[in-house]
């Protein structure tokens, strides 16, 4: 029987096997476990705003991708129905981001967790807060092109 922290590693690396998004946004998962992930990301040219500061929805991608990580780290398929996100600071040219997700709470069929995205300055850039779905179905039992 596999450890909680082996079964999360396998969601994890199945799920971002197939995750066009966050591996062409460079992020890596750093650890994951029972209810939580860590993945970062540099930010690069290509993903400054206007203002020349890390557009919104790129930090968005990368709280989202933690969360999905975290909230399917049981083996069990889980979606977002909702999320939000406070933006604190700005992320500039070359900062490595951490999003770091953690489950504040479970069920049956919902769960809630918190991300929280930081620097590599320790400094906190956004919080994101979203509430995941369970369809019913194994992360690891499905194949790889089926979609949810």
């Amino acid at each position: 029987m596999m450890k909680s922290s082996e079964l999360a590693s396998a969601c994890a690396q199945h799920m971002f096997s197939t995750d066009s998004l966050s591996q062409s946004l460079g992020m890596q998962i750093q650890t994951v476990d029972e209810g939580k992930a860590v993945v970062s990301m540099q930010v690069k040219q290509d993903m400054l705003n206007g203002h020349q500061t890390c557009h919104g929805g790129i930090i968005f991608s990368l709280a989202d991708s933690a969360f999905a990580f975290a909230c399917n780290s049981q083996d069990q398929v889980a979606v977002a129905s909702n999320c939000s996100i406070d933006f604190l600071r700005p992320a500039l040219i070359g900062d490595k981001l951490t999003a770091i997700s953690e489950v504040q709470y479970q069920g049956n069929k919902t769960g809630v967790y918190q991300t929280m995205v930081t620097n590599q300055n320790k400094q906190l850039i956004a919080i994101f807060k979203g509430k995941s779905a369970r369809l019913g179905m194994n992360v690891l039992n499905r194949t790889s092109g089926e979609s949810i």
